[in-house]
């Protein structure tokens, strides 16, 4: 399969044709989810829990790291935003869009959005400058933390909602079709995680529009392409919220890190 996969339009319901595409490769692409504007009111709201966790000194929220580097100006930013939306109303009424509702179908009776579980609604923000430290991120899988944490290895979803258009020179997200067919073995060891950043022969580049939607199963291999553009030109935000399934399981505010996330360190 090349670079140019087909891409949907999601409507009332889950096509035949979009379900087998996804069954068969593990992704699926939407265009035009959510319109420019609703884009820009995004990304003023991830400033202002920006400023608000940059005064306060936020370390973790429910237990989750918080991913601070420097802007192409040397400014503090947050990188990586868990759970934001637990701290904007624009966030917590997002997850409501109930064209979520129709996600849930692609894995069936008990899905839902993880709202409040794994790392909750997750902004990451990306840029290529002198002083960026989160600019790419190595191969993996999402199905990885539920080993860790000893339990059955239940359906997962992630859903991205895509804030910046992209080209392929301003990397982002990569992934391997067809892996998340894999058995457990294959998951565990196929790459080497998050240290291998190395190009796969068999990789696919997600290259999104603004608003765009993709979707990618949780044991679907994949990775964040740095950029090969520095400056403003490599800046990219996507959101990421996960569709679970299997038993509720929230973070709090004492909820410990969990030994997955020890690994955030290898992300530059």
């Amino acid at each position: 399969m090349s670079n140019l996969y087909p891409k949907y339009t999601l409507g009332s319901l889950i096509t035949s044709e979009q379900r087998d595409f996804f069954n068969e490769n593990g992704f699926i692409h939407f265009k035009n989810f959510i319109k420019p504007e609703t884009v820009a009111d995004i990304i003023r709201a991830s400033e202002q829990v920006q400023q608000n966790w940059i005064n306060n000194k936020i370390e973790k929220i429910n237990g989750v790291p918080i991913k601070y580097g420097k802007d192409l100006d040397g400014s503090a930013i947050v990188q990586r935003f868990a759970f934001i939306n637990l701290h904007h109303p624009i966030f917590s009424e997002f997850t409501k869009d109930p064209r979520f509702n129709v996600l849930l179908n692609m894995v069936g009776a008990g899905a839902r959005l993880g709202t409040t579980e794994k790392d909750g609604m997750v902004l990451n923000h990306y840029v290529n400058g002198p002083n960026s430290s989160f600019t790419k991120m190595g191969w993996h899988t999402d199905g990885l933390r539920d080993i860790f944490h000893g339990q059955k290895l239940n359906p997962m979803l992630n859903v991205g909602i895509h804030l910046s258009s992209l080209k392929p020179e301003n990397g982002g997200l990569r992934i391997l079709p067809g892996t998340h067919k894999q058995n457990l073995y294959s998951m565990l060891f196929r790459k080497k995680y998050f240290l291998d950043n190395n190009a796969d022969k068999n990789e696919i580049a997600i290259i999104p529009e603004a608003g765009d939607l993709t979707i990618h199963d949780g044991r679907l291999w994949h990775r964040v392409a740095q950029s090969s553009v520095i400056g403003e030109e490599s800046r990219r935000r996507v959101i990421y919220i996960p569709i679970i399934a299997g038993k509720y399981a929230p973070k709090h505010e004492d909820s410990p890190t969990a030994f997955y996330q020890r690994f955030a360190s290898l992300v530059k």
